[in-house]
């Protein structure tokens, strides 16, 4: 079964999505943004190549070269595809992904904006009520 993850409390959501991105990168994964919003694709685009002033997260967008996206290890994606072979799906969707268990793990954050935290609480709830055992970390940024 997937493993969730949820990141709550956090003062910078994209950030902290930057910082699980390293993370996960280091531990060589790969990792799923699933962002809807194409201007909030731009935008973690360009927070991941500039998040680091000593290096980058190595990333593409789907739309992207099937080669690239092959050797990539961060793929933003507005989009969910059944034959997706990644380790992570990070949601920055304010509802519930689609095909959540064809995934190791889910991460979720939440920020501290009171749209976003009932939201992720939504989110929490229905996770929880499928059946899902979830590893909570308050940041509280």
């Amino acid at each position: 079964m997937t493993q969730i993850y949820f990141y709550s409390g956090c003062a910078d959501k994209l950030k902290t999505v930057c910082r699980l991105c390293v993370k996960a990168v280091q531990q060589e994964m790969k990792v799923m943004i699933y962002v809807p919003d194409k201007a909030l694709i731009e935008e973690v685009d360009e927070l991941l190549w500039a998040f680091s002033a000593t290096s980058f997260i190595p990333h593409c967008c789907r739309n992207d070269d099937k080669q690239m996206m092959d050797m990539t290890p961060v793929i933003l994606s507005d989009r969910i595809q059944p034959d997706d072979c990644f380790d992570i799906l990070l949601n920055l969707h304010h509802q519930l992904p689609p095909s959540v268990n064809q995934f190791d793990r889910l991460i979720e954050v939440a920020s501290v904006i009171p749209e976003d935290k009932l939201a992720a609480r939504e989110r929490y709830r229905l996770y929880k009520n499928s059946g899902y055992e979830i590893q909570h970390y308050d940041l509280d940024e």
